[in-house]
This record gives structure tokens, C-alpha cells and sequence, in this order.
């Protein structure tokens, strides 16, 4: 019988197309002999849906006019089956149901932990990183500080909050000059280079930080690394094991590497899927890339840290900022669930993409047999003599208890 495996994707995120991206390309790519692929669409509304045709880029067109050939639906779990209930019908109808589920989403809402604490909390195995994990690789202030206290290299910044931009104007564009231009302002909480600004000086920061702004209310600003070389290294596992990929050398005539370097320039060159229109592919990257030893290296050793550090599950892709000078190499930020699930990183190793997605879904079901070992409640009477609010005081409410 086959794993039926629910790949959730889109979301309300402003990377909700290139979910849709990612996830069509891996649906096309996972083994049809082994697993049932049940697609699940979350839309910028938030609402869920499911159906065949979600597996088709041609459907996202038009979405629309489409949308009379799916079903509305809600995921939850019923008789000890994770199921897809039927919002619009009287009888709670099943759709479908699901073994796994595989986010592949992008972005504030769903993949900075959001979703994975809905899967948690009703209880089906799930592939990528945990509620933890997916909340640390979302935010680039905390997770730089969670990796900095392991002693994984990251490059000096500052952040702050968009009222206390408003507010203390002056005071952060002080720290911004103590920190010294060129730097890079980003919103915290967004990946896909949505919302960055390369700055030469302070004459444009202003501008930079209220674009950022206009998509999070949280802000950072990062030193630019000297003799810069950005380079891309992915892990896949857990923190008892870890397979990192081959190293890539980002190709931009950019400052930074932008959306349309990601997305637009490069969709559907050498590297993507072949059925799929606008793909995100390994256009953006030298795979290998040449790099000294003393570099590479340090690169695979920082990118296992920084795995663990996060407490990371499934694929993940790290940008570094390399020194070339120096031979210095920094962790910029991971990328928790990557565009195309970083399969142009292991192919060169001779690891297909159908192969790692079958790792992928694999590991998470190793996990979620693991986490039934562990003890997670209790028997308990506390409920049988509880008597109110009076009688809550008496057993719990005295000084002595």
C-alpha cells in the first residue's frame, strides 16, 4: 500500500508563488510507485483546497476559474486518521486522507513555524523542522543570536522595531553609522531577498529602511563583509546526522542576490524540473564552486553547527559571506524549507531528487516514531477533584502549596 503523502504549500506569504513553485516541481518529482501525492493548497486568504489539478503550474493561471474543480477543505484528525474534512459540507464528508504531510512553504505565516505547530498539534508525522526550529530559521535577529551564543561565525549588525525607528530616528541611524557603511538592510521575518537593500551610505538608508518596512515590522541591518564571496552549502538530517551538499558560488551582477536572479532570470535553465514553466532552478549558482580548502572547510563546519544550533529537521540551505581576503567565512541565515528543496546541491553527488525527497518524507516518519517513545502526559486525578474556583483555592491556591 502506499504512503499517502499530503504536500502542503502557498500560504499568505509574499512567497506564496514560489511556494507553489517549489511544491509543484517536487510533487512531479516523488516517486509515484512508493507514495500517493494529495496536494494541499493554502491561498493568500488562507483558506485550504485540494484536488488533482493542484498539481499543474497551468492551474495557478488561472486560479479562479479553477477553483469550481476543487474542494475546500480542513485537515484534522478523526478516527485515528489524518483527514480532509469538506468545509462547505453538512456531513463532515471525507475528502481524503493523508499518511505525511510535506510542507513546502515560504515565508512569514506558514514557514516560520506557524503550520509545523498546527501539524504538531494534532499529531501527524511531518516532514522539515520543528515549531523551534522553523520559528529560528524565520527570524534573522534570533536565530543569529541562538547560533552566535554556539560560536558559529555571523557578521556584526544591529536591528530594531519600525516604532522605534519612528520614534528614536536619530539614535538608530547612529548605531547604523557606529556599525559602518556599506550595509545591508533587511526586513527580519522574509526570505526570497524580498525587501533588501544593498547601502553605500547614509544619504539612502532612509529609503532602504522604509522599503523594508513595508514588509515587517522588524528590521536589521548587516555589515557588508569585505573581498565578499557568497556561497551556499546545504545539510540534510538531523542533529544525529548530517549529510551536507556540494558547495555553490552565487552568479549575480548584483550587489546581493536578488528575486528575479532567483526566480525570473534564471526559471526553468539547466537544473530545474522539466515540466515545470518559471522554475526555480541553480541559475544563481556555480556548483561546485572553486573554493580554497581553508574556506570549504569552514564552510561545512559552520553549516553543521548552525544545524544543530537551530535545532533543524529535513533540508536546509545556509547562505554564507565569505572573506576571500581573510578566508573568513560567516553564516548569513538559513533557508529552512529552500526553494526546490536545494536538490541542485546534492544532484552533482549523484543523489536524484526523487531520492532526497524520499529521504526527506523517510526522516520524518524516523521522528515521529522516536517522539511516540517519549513520555508526553500523564495519568492524573487532579480533574476529579476539582470542585471550582473555591475548591481550586483550597488544593492549589494556599501560600503553603
Amino acid at each position: 500500500m502506499k504512503i499517502k503523502v499530503g504536500v502542503i504549500f502557498g500560504g499568505s506569504s509574499v512567497e506564496h508563488d514560489v511556494s507553489i513553485i517549489t511544491a509543484v516541481q517536487a510533487m512531479e518529482n516523488i516517486n509515484q510507485d512508493k507514495y500517493e501525492v494529495v496536494p494541499i493548497y493554502i491561498d493568500k486568504n488562507r483558506c485550504f483546497y485540494t484536488g488533482n489539478i493542484l498539481k499543474m503550474m497551468e492551474t495557478y493561471k488561472d486560479f479562479n476559474s479553477n477553483i469550481r474543480f476543487l474542494k475546500k477543505v480542513t485537515l484534522c484528525k478523526k478516527n485515528d486518521e489524518f483527514v480532509l474534512l469538506a468545509t462547505n459540507s453538512l456531513f463532515n464528508k471525507v475528502v481524503n486522507t493523508i499518511d505525511v504531510a510535506f510542507p513546502i512553504v515560504h515565508g512569514k505565516g506558514v514557514e516560520d513555524g506557524s503550520l509545523a505547530g498546527y501539524l504538531d498539534s494534532i499529531g501527524i508525522p511531518f516532514v522539515g523542522p520543528s515549531v523551534l526550529g522553523a520559528a529560528l530559521g524565520q527570524d534573522k535577529v534570533v536565530q543569529k543570536q541562538v547560533m552566535a551564543a554556539e560560536g558559529v561565525n555571523i557578521v556584526d549588525y544591529i536591528w530594531f522595531y519600525e516604532d522605534e525607528y519612528v520614534s528614536s530616528e536619530s539614535d538608530v541611524l547612529k548605531k547604523i553609522k557606529k556599525l559602518g557603511y556599506p550595509v545591508i538592510v533587511k526586513p527580519a521575518r522574509l526570505g526570497s531577498s524580498i525587501g533588501i537593500t544593498y547601502v553605500k551610505s547614509e544619504k539612502e538608508i532612509d529609503e532602504a529602511i522604509n522599503d523594508a518596512i513595508t514588509y515587517d515590522e522588524k528590521i536589521i541591518v548587516e555589515k557588508v563583509v569585505n573581498n565578499l564571496i557568497e556561497v551556499d552549502c546545504a545539510v540534510l538530517g538531523d542533529h544525529s546526522f548530517m549529510e551536507t551538499s556540494l558547495i555553490g558560488k552565487m552568479i549575480t551582477s548584483n550587489k546581493i542576490l536578488t528575486f528575479d536572479d532567483k526566480y525570473i532570470n534564471g526559471g526553468g535553465k539547466k537544473g530545474a524540473a522539466k515540466k515545470t514553466s518559471g522554475t526555480v532552478s541553480n541559475a544563481g549558482f556555480k556548483i561546485p564552486a572553486e573554493l580554497d580548502k581553508k574556506i570549504e572547510e569552514q564552510v561545512y563546519d559552520q553549516a553543521k553547527k548552525a544545524f544543530r544550533a537551530l535545532d533543524l529537521t529535513g533540508v536546509t540551505r545556509f547562505d554564507f559571506l565569505v572573506d576571500s581576503k581573510a578566508k573568513k567565512v560567516y553564516v548569513n541565515e538559513p533557508n529552512t524549507i529552500p526553494g526546490c528543496l536545494a536538490f541542485f546541491f546534492y544532484t552533482p553527488k549523484g543523489k536524484k531528487y526523487t531520492e532526497l525527497l524520499d529521504e526527506l518524507i523517510t526522516l520524518s516518519i524516523k521522528k515521529y516514531k522516536n517522539d511516540q517513545k517519549k513520555v508526553t502526559s500523564f495519568d492524573s486525578n487532579v480533574l476529579s477533584t476539582y470542585g471550582g474556583s473555591k475548591g481550586a483555592k483550597g488544593k492549589f491556591g494556599s501560600k503553603q502549596a
